[in-house]
Parts: C-alpha cells; sequence; structure tokens
C-alpha cells in the first residue's frame, strides 16, 4: 500500500483529459448537459443505499457511465478500501501526530482488535460507553441530585470546536423526535464561545439548581473551556451551589480534570478520536444520553456503524460515501468547483452544516501532503449551508445565476418529526418542503431560458440528494458517518492527513502573547490596543 500524490497517479491525466473535452457552459466551466441527460430514467438508476433506509441520489452530478469508470479506477489506484481497512486495524493515520485514528472503534469493531501496550482500545471505548451510559440512567432514576436536592431538568454541555459543534447539531437535530417519541430526559444547552454574553445568556435562562453541567477538553487546559468553567462556577456559589455537585468532566485520562473532586465523575476519551469526529465519543455520548436516554443513542451508534460496514465495499456504485467522496474529487479538482453548499431540507437539521464546515474544512484544508512536501492541486472545498426553505430567500439568488458553480448537497425526509401539520391550498407544510426541495434540484440543474436575461438561469448546476423516511437516531447516525467517511476518503485520494488541525494553532500562540504582555510584533500590539481597554 502506498501514499502517493494525487497528480502523480496514471487515472489523474486521464480524468483531466476527460474534462477537458466536456463542452463548457455560460460560466466557462466544463460540465454536462442536464437538459438532456436528467430524466426519470436516470433519477430511478443513479441511487446508492445508504445505511438505516437513507440513499443517496447523484441523478443531478456531472458524471456520466466513462466518468463513473475513471472514478472506480481512481479509487483502485489510491487503494482506498485497502487504507480505510488499515484505518480500522490502528494503523498510524495521523501522520503529523504519529497517531492511530479510532473514531469508528467508538461504535464497532470493523477491523482486528486494536491493542497498544496490551490495552485493547475497543474495551476501553465499550467500558466508558457502558459508564456513561449507566450515569445516565441514574440521573434519570433521581440517584444524582443537585446541591439543594433537586432532581437535573436541564443538561449544558461547556466545549469548543468538536466539543460544541457535533454534539450540539445532533442534539438539534433529535430534539423534536424525542419529544414526539416520549424519549426526552433532559433540556440541553450548550456553551462555547469564550465571549461572556454566550455563557451569560445560557445561565440567565437556565435553572441552575437543577443543572447538571458537562465540561469537554481532551487536555483539560483548553483555554475558552475553562474560562467558562470558572464562569459557570462562580454563578453556582453565588446562587448557593456546591459546583462539585453540579460538574462531571469528559476528558483524557492523563488530564488534570480526570479522577478530580471537584466533579461528580470523569469520563474518558483519548488521543484517537480527534475532537470533530468524538460525537460518537463520550463527548457527544454524554450529552446525548442524558437528553434522551442511552438506548436512542444507542440506536444513534448502530446507524453509524452500519455506514462504517457499507463503506467497506471497493464497487463505489455500492458504496454511498466513496461514491460521493470521488464525485466531490472531480468536481474540485476536474471542473474547478471551489465550493460545496449543504442544504438540509430539515429545521431539525439546522446546525448539521456548521458541523460539517469544522469536519470537512478542519481535515482536508491542508496545502502539504501526509509527509509534509508541497502538493501542486486543489484540497478541500469551502463548506457552507443552510436549511431549506430559509436559504431560498438567502443565498439561492447566487447559487441560480451567480457567475460561478457551487456544488449542492440537499439532504430530505419523506415525514416530519412532530407528526403536527396543517392543510393550506390543498396541501400540509411538509408537502410544500418536498415540493420545494425537488423544484430547487431541477431548477438548479436545468435552468430556464428567456428572452430577458435577468429571468434566464443557466442551469448546470449539479448537486446530489440524500433522503431518507424521517430524521431518527439511527438515520442520523448514518448520515454522520457518510459525511466522516467521505471526508476520509477524500484525504486519501489527495494523500494528506486529515487527522491533525496545525491550522488553529499560530492564532492560539499570539493570543497567549498578547494576554501576557510579550506582543513581539508591532501590528499585534497596535491591534490589540485597538480591542482591549
Amino acid at each position: 500500500m502506498k501514499y502517493v500524490n494525487f497528480d502523480k497517479m496514471p487515472v489523474y491525466k486521464k480524468l483531466a483529459d476527460f474534462a477537458a473535452m466536456l463542452p463548457a457552459q455560460s460560466s466557462g466551466k466544463a460540465s454536462f448537459n442536464f437538459r438532456a441527460m436528467l430524466n426519470a430514467k436516470r433519477v430511478a438508476a443513479c441511487v446508492t443505499p445508504m445505511a438505516a433506509g437513507l440513499k443517496y441520489s447523484w441523478a443531478a452530478k456531472a458524471v456520466n457511465d466513462e466518468a463513473v469508470l475513471l472514478l472506480q479506477e481512481l479509487a483502485n489506484e489510491q487503494e482506498l478500501i485497502a487504507k480505510y481497512k488499515a484505518l480500522l486495524n490502528g494503523e498510524i493515520m495521523n501522520t503529523g501526530e504519529k497517531r492511530k485514528v479510532l473514531h469508528h472503534l467508538s461504535r464497532g469493531e470493523l477491523g482486528q482488535p486494536v491493542i497498544e501496550d496490551g490495552k485493547n482500545i475497543g474495551d476501553f471505548y465499550r467500558r466508558e460507553l457502558a459508564r456513561f451510559c449507566s450515569f445516565a440512567d441514574a440521573v434519570h432514576q433521581g440517584k444524582f441530585k443537585g446541591s439543594k436536592g433537586d432532581s437535573f431538568t436541564t443538561v449544558i454541555q461547556i466545549g469548543i470546536g468538536g466539543s460544541d459543534l457535533g454534539p450540539r447539531a445532533l442534539y438539534l437535530a433529535l430534539k423534536n423526535w424525542a419529544q414526539t417519541a416520549g424519549k426526552k430526559r433532559l433540556n440541553a444547552e450548550f456553551i462555547s464561545n469564550v465571549d461572556p454574553d454566550d455563557a451569560s445568556q445560557v445561565i440567565a435562562s437556565s435553572p441552575l439548581e437543577k443543572s447538571l453541567f458537562i465540561l469537554v477538553s481532551k487536555s483539560g487546559t483548553t483555554q475558552e473551556t475553562l474560562s467558562n468553567e470558572l464562569f459557570v462556577k462562580d454563578k453556582l456559589l453565588k446562587a448557593g451551589l456546591d459546583p462539585s455537585r453540579h460538574m462531571i468532566a469528559v476528558t483524557s485520562e492523563t488530564s488534570p480534570l480526570a479522577r478530580n473532586s471537584a466533579y461528580l465523575d470523569s469520563f474518558y476519551i483519548d488521543d484517537y478520536i480527534g475532537g470533530r469526529y468524538s460525537s460518537s465519543s463520550a463527548v457527544g455520548g454524554c450529552v446525548l444520553s442524558l437528553a434522551f436516554g442511552p438506548e436512542v443513542f444507542g440506536e444513534f451508534l448502530s446507524g453509524a456503524a452500519e455506514a462504517d460496514a457499507l463503506a467497506l465495499n471497493e464497487n463505489i456504485l455500492e458504496n454511498a460515501a466513496l461514491l460521493d467522496a470521488l464525485i466531490g474529487v472531480w468536481e474540485r479538482n476536474f471542473l474547478n468547483y471551489p465550493y460545496t453548499a449543504v442544504l438540509p431540507y430539515s429545521q431539525a437539521l439546522s446546525r448539521f452544516p456548521a458541523h460539517l464546515q469544522q469536519m470537512d474544512m478542519e481535515s482536508n484544508g491542508k496545502r502539504v501532503n501526509r509527509s509534509g512536501e508541497n502538493i501542486n492541486y486543489q484540497t478541500g472545498p469551502v463548506i457552507f449551508g443552510e436549511p431549506g426553505t430559509n436559504g431560498q430567500h438567502s443565498f439561492y439568488q447566487l447559487l441560480h445565476q451567480g457567475t460561478g458553480i457551487v456544488p449542492l448537497q440537499f439532504i430530505g425526509f419523506l415525514e416530519s418529526q412532530r407528526n403536527d401539520d396543517i392543510t393550506v391550498d390543498s396541501s400540509v407544510s411538509q408537502t410544500k418542503l418536498a415540493a420545494n426541495l425537488a423544484a430547487q434540484i431541477v431548477a438548479f440543474a436545468k435552468g430556464q431560458d428567456s428572452e430577458d436575461k435577468n429571468k434566464e438561469f443557466p442551469g448546470g448546476r449539479p448537486s446530489s440528494l440524500i433522503y431518507g423516511k424521517k430524521l431518527t437516531p439511527a438515520s442520523l447516525g448514518s448520515l454522520l458517518a457518510h459525511f466522516e467517511n467521505k471526508v476520509m476518503f477524500q484525504g486519501f485520494v489527495w494523500n494528506v492527513n486529515s487527522f491533525d488541525q496545525e491550522g488553529v494553532q499560530l492564532g492560539k500562540i499570539l493570543t497567549k502573547k498578547v494576554l501576557s504582555g510579550n506582543f513581539g510584533d508591532d501590528a499585534l500590539e497596535a491591534y490589540s490596543r485597538l480591542l482591549i481597554n
């Protein structure tokens, strides 16, 4: 198994030559004529099953049979499935920090047991899963109470980055479903920004005597998180409450938060699960189990594990994550599209695009390969998004009629989560939502001719669609794992290390200089004088 730069692979030139033969659209970029190729037969044929009943439709993507064959060749040449298996078996994949990458192991064992220093890491993850699930059950049974003897009604997670974005997105995704299914246990809130207005607003609207806080920091030294912890503890003390009876920690076993009497309990993660991939570990598991119950979190893990297993298929037409990844590479490197919009037609997924921003851009926003050498091709795209139909009244104007082409990833469901709807003009709101989604896919692809240029839509805007019956814990797990695996496969294609994030470090270093007063740079000092009293 070799790790080779993408542009050194024989198939790279084949893909470039194929793209060069495509006719240019009005944007000046090569594409396919969707007006000719997108029909009912193609919509029915271009569907790949996903886990938990979801499906991946790629009918409106700019690929034909020849392109698919070339993308399969790319997957084979870059040994993408072999590299995935190596990751699952515990080989060093985070080359920058010389670490294994084991977030898949937090939801199931697909490879051989991963042993280090005589320790079975899978057993460690399973033990922590059992521990925090047992703790959640105990909270629900009233075995843990606040300082004044009140049962907990609210759980508040304190964390930033991967300790916030994923868990927050998943909680919001399941909140309506859980209320309707009778699975809601505790209300959840999140504090992430070091801006004091964030913590202050959450605290002001929460019943402190009935609130349980989860402090999430792998190192136990994250500046923003520890600042917010002290903010919260100050509020608890001023309310006459004992912080140690209102707080648990999710951290590493070597951090100062571990086995610390300042917390009711500590639950552990390790360096092999990166923050943006940690939602299926204790980072997401604690808050989701407390909010909805351990059995709901178990359903979420099952959906993710099923998706991970499907991602082992070497046939790209039967492997949705791999196919999605390869089409994304085709769009990024050969159609030269620098952006991707994630557009969920589900209000429950309102924060899912924000989570994918971090997952994708922090993973593959790299300019050197796994060995630290410069690369000569584009890597990760810019990710953005907003739920439909809100986005239609915001940035879709540019997507439809702007000078550039932005590939689109739609997500939709046949049913709403709450089953609470109203009929207006002969249709319910859920039907109107679905109608908007179908209309947008075709409008972006086929466009519209008009003698009035202001009303002309060039079309040629490619999109995919992930769809299913309803957003549930299992389908949410499937959806999350799909995108995690898509990003992983693209990193393997581009030969980058998708599992470190050195890009966040320089700002932290300069922040410490500002706070210490030892600026070392006159521009840094000048900006600091503008912003700090």
